[in-house]
């Protein structure tokens, strides 16, 4: 698989991830079950879907991108569905993150 279409599929996961992290906010402590059985299958998708990111891309790159963007995703559904709004410094921290993320993917080494 080439290195775009891998790409492609990390942003699956994180898509994956990040509706499985909004249920599992709505499913109250696994407590309702419609929301906690889409948690589930959305995690068992987000999962199957790194593996197969890996296979392609290192381990450790694949998974500092993945949870890098699905931070920064989880937090823009927080805002969105949540009404959570981050204070200046989780701003700067997420920053940061996003820094990381680049980084990692554009100037270190992938092999």
């Amino acid at each position: 698989m080439s290195n775009i279409i891998a790409y492609i599929v990390l942003l699956l996961a994180v898509i994956l991830g990040t509706a499985a992290n909004g249920f599992a906010k709505g499913a109250n402590g696994f407590t309702l079950l419609i929301p906690s059985l889409l948690t589930a299958v959305f995690i068992v998708g987000c999962m199957y879907t790194l593996s197969i990111v890996m296979k392609t891309i290192p381990v450790g790159i694949t998974y500092a991108s993945f949870a890098g963007l699905c931070i920064i995703a989880t937090t823009l559904v927080g805002i969105y569905k949540f009404n959570q709004m981050p204070d200046f410094y989780t701003i700067v921290g997420l920053i940061l993150i996003i820094s990381g993320v680049l980084i990692v993917n554009l100037l270190g080494k992938t092999g």
